[in-house]
This record gives structure tokens, C-alpha cells and sequence, in this order.
């Protein structure tokens, strides 16, 4: 009974009719059939109703036991190492087809290498495979690659200072992905220009070894911003696999939000997340015309020229930290964990169903459409003349729809999340401790599909 409660929940915003429009694909444009008012709303009550629903019909133990893992099946261990020997290597060989094409390729981003590989295949499309299967950065790593061979080569780990500073935490990692995804990847030229995105690649691949070699192995795990982004990425994976001490791997299915019950230990963690909500939807919202008006309005305003969109980013993504550090101090309040922070430390991980929904409906058919151009380049290299278009079967109603479902079901998978997490960290009635976390869920999903409502401005 409750599945076909959450069925008729989950349809609600897709049933009715009336005019929108959507983002763009292929340069056409779609009226789509809901209005926007009812796809607010209805995707709203969809996430209300869900953590009503939850509260008063399951044990949230019932959603979090051992039951929710299903173990599928084991891979031997000489495949694993073939696999891991095979993807560390390709990934190494793209590395280097980075550096070169797009130093000394044709200087057309749709035609060189480095430009079709870094921003969609690489940046999205190994998150998108985090979203799946997991985190397979510890494998791909380029850098990581070379440490270890010089690890090899001097006979054990290579590290000039005894161990990462406590400190540091993860903020490198936080500073790079602000730097490099929220500013670089969406506020600049440089996705547009293969030489410049082979130099980012080349100084981004000399801070990683310059740190690795200064603080040992901890440093790519905790400093890289891939690292750190594919790992929170892959906590919602349906796909788990787990080493065995014969060195098979052991492949199992688990709730999505099985992960994202588990608190995090640190502020750098906490902001991280935060961004990676935030960013996703800047993203968005960078190409709607409200943002270009906002954009020219300030520029004409303060006289900044092309700084003041990288100091709309900053403001935005402080106003986020805000909203949800305020979030931590009333559930606090109304009876979670023992201070503002740990609260914080508590929530910041049921977000993040969240971010992968919004990641993958968002970017799905740019690592798509991309992945069919690498293969096309592919060909030419070879003089092999095939044209590759694997979103011709995507019509626009489809792509629409499509986003409004998986931001849909990853706010159903929060309030999931937060649903247990409130069960085993307060002794109130979850309903009311939960009220100011939920309330931001709504708002946060009634944002995200007025974003992908808005028609694409060049």
C-alpha cells in the first residue's frame, strides 16, 4: 500500500497539463505539459508528503538493516587486477593525449581532444559512473598513477614531511573545486579552449604531485578535488563493491541512501557538500535570462565588468552555507544532536541525494552527446569515417521529463536519509525535529524545477 502511496505522490507533478518551457536541446524548444504552478507545487507535496508519509507509516530501521544489501555476485581476483591494470593505464594514455593535442592540436574545441575529454568525459562523466558504481578515482588518478611509480621506483612511500597536516583537512580540495568547477567550468572561456584546458590540467597535475611528494599518499585522497567529489558522489550509488582479503570483489546492491546516513567529521566536508549542491544549480542557472539580467545589471551597476559573475557565484554560494548552517541551528534547537555543529555534521550527508539527482539530470546528455564526439574524433584519428550522434532518439518532451523525475526522486531519497538519521539522533518526534530540514528540501526542489524550466539563453 505505501509503494502505490509513493507511486501516486511521485506522478503527481506529471499528470497534469498546461504550458512551460524547458532548456534547450538542439536548438529547438518545448512547451511542456504541466504549468509551471502545478510543477512546483506538485513537486513540493511530492517531497511533504513523502516525509509525512514516512513518519507515521515505516520504522526507519526497516529502510537501514542489513537487509539493504543484496549481494550480487563475486569477481575473481585476477579480473579485478586486469580491470584496474587496463583503466589505470587508458586513463594515463588520455592524460598524456590531453597535454599534447591540446598544446599542438587544431585549436577548435569541438575538434580537439583535450577539450571533448576534460570537461565532459573526465569532470561529468567519471561522476556520473560515481553515481553508479561508486568512487573509481583511487584507480583513474593520472597523478596518483605517477606517484605510485615513483614509489616504485625509490623501493617504498615517497614523502619529504611525515604526514598530511590535520589541518588541512579537506579544504585544498574545497578551493579547488570552487576555483575549478564553480568558477573556471562555468564562469570562462578556458572549457572553449584546448590549450588552456591542457595548461589547467598540467599545473592541476603539478600541485598534486608537488603535494603528494611533500605529505605521501593521504594528500590524494584529501587534497584532490576529484578525489573528494567522486567519493561524496559515490555515496549514493546503488553499486557497491568490496575488496575480499583473496583480492575478489564482491559486488552488491544497497538502498541509495544507505551512505548518506552516516555523519561527517568535518567542517571542510560540510562545505564541500554544500557546493556541490550549489554549484550544480548555479550551473543551471547561469543560462537562464533572469541570471543574464541579474549579470548585466550589476555589471552596469558597479562598473566590474566580467569579475562580477565570479562574485555572484561567491555570494550565492555563501547565502547557501547560510541558509543551511541557519537549518542546523533550528533543528538543533528543536531537539537534534547536542550543538549547532554536530547538527550540521548530521545533515550535510542527506543532502547529497540531492546534488547526484540534480548532477545526472543536468549533465546526462552532455557526457552523451560528448562520448559519441570522441568516438567520431576517434575515427578520424584512425581515418575511419563514423559520425556518432547517440542522442538522436532523445526528443526534448523526453529530456524535460526525465529531469523533473530524477530531482524528484533524489529528494525522496533526502528526506529518506534524513528520516533514519533523525530516528537515531533524537528522541523528539521525528516529524517535528524534521520540519526545518524538510521545509528546505521543498524549497530546494521547487527551485531546482523552476531552473530546469527556464528557457536557454546563449
Amino acid at each position: 500500500m505505501r509503494t502505490k502511496q509513493a507511486v501516486v505522490l511521485f506522478l503527481l507533478p506529471l499528470v497534469v497539463a498546461g504550458t512551460a518551457s524547458a532548456h534547450d536541446i538542439g536548438g529547438s524548444r518545448f512547451d511542456a505539459p504541466i504549468p509551471l504552478s502545478f510543477l512546483f507545487v506538485g513537486g513540493g507535496l511530492t517531497v511533504a508528503l513523502t516525509a509525512g508519509l514516512l513518519t507515521h507509516t515505516t520504522e526507519p530501521n526497516t529502510m537501514d538493516s542489513e537487509r539493504g544489501i543484496f549481494s550480487v555476485g563475486t569477481l575473481p581476483s585476477s579480473i579485478v587486477t586486469a580491470i584496474r591494470v587496463c583503466a589505470r593505464t587508458l586513463f594515463l594514455i588520455a592524460f598524456i593525449g590531453v597535454l599534447v593535442t591540446g598544446l599542438f592540436g587544431r585549436q577548435v574545441a569541438t575538434e580537439n581532444f583535450a577539450t571533448v575529454f576534460v570537461w565532459p568525459i573526465w569532470l561529468k562523466g567519471v561522476a556520473l559512473l560515481a553515481l553508479l558504481v561508486g568512487s573509481p578515482w583511487s584507480v583513474l588518478s593520472p597523478w596518483r598513477t605517477i606517484y605510485e611509480g615513483l614509489c616504485q621506483l625509490e623501493g617504498g612511500a615517497v614523502s619529504i614531511l611525515d604526514s598530511y597536516p590535520r589541518w588541512l583537512s579537506e579544504w585544498p580540495a574545497l578551493v579547488g573545486f570552487l576555483l575549478g568547477v564553480g568558477i573556471i567550468e562555468n564562469l570562462t572561456v578556458i572549457p572553449r579552449s584546448p590549450q588552456q584546458t591542457a595548461l589547467l590540467v598540467s599545473v592541476y597535475a603539478l600541485v598534486m604531485l608537488g603535494g603528494g611528494v611533500t605529505y605521501g599518499a593521504e594528500w590524494f585522497r584529501r587534497a584532490d578535488t576529484f578525489a573528494v567529489l567522486y567519493r561524496l558522489f559515490g555515496s549514493v550509488s546503488p553499486i557497491t563493491t568490496t575488496r575480499t582479503t583473496a583480492g575478489d570483489a564482491q559486488i552488491s546492491l544497497r538502498y541509495p541512501w544507505r551512505r548518506c546516513t552516516e555523519s561527517v567529521d568535518d567542517r571542510a566536508i560540510i562545505a564541500f557538500i554544500i557546493a556541490m549542491v550549489y554549484t550544480v544549480s548555479f550551473d543551471g542557472f547561469t543560462n537562464t535570462p533572469e541570471f543574464q539580467t541579474l549579470l548585466f545589471g550589476v555589471r552596469d551597476l558597479t562598473g566590474l565588468g566580467p569579475a562580477v559573475s565570479a562574485a555572484l557565484y561567491f555570494i550565492g554560494y555563501g547565502g547557501f552555507l547560510g541558509v543551511f548552517w541557519l537549518v542546523a541551528i533550528l533543528s538543533h534547537r528543536a531537539g537534534l544532536a547536542t550543538d549547532a555543529l554536530a547538527t550540521a555534521q548530521v545533515l550535510a550527508p542527506t543532502v547529497l541525494p540531492i546534488a547526484a539527482a540534480y548532477e545526472f539530470a543536468h549533465n546526462y546528455p552532455f557526457v552523451v552527446q560528448s562520448l559519441g564526439q570522441l568516438i567520431t574524433l576517434s575515427g578520424r584519428a584512425i581515418h575511419l569515417p563514423i559520425t556518432v550522434t547517440p542522442l538522436e532518439w532523445l526528443s526534448l518532451p523526453v529530456f524535460w521529463a526525465s529531469q523533473v523525475v530524477v530531482i524528484v526522486i533524489g529528494h525522496i531519497f533526502a528526506v529518506v536519509a534524513s528520516h533514519i538519521l533523525f530516528d537515531e539522533h533524537t528522541t523528539e518526534r521525528i516529524g517535528y525535529t524534521q520540519l526545518p530540514l524538510t521545509t528546505l528540501m521543498i524549497a530546494y526542489t521547487m527551485l531546482s524545477l523552476w531552473i530546469i524550466s527556464r528557457p536557454i539563453v546563449s
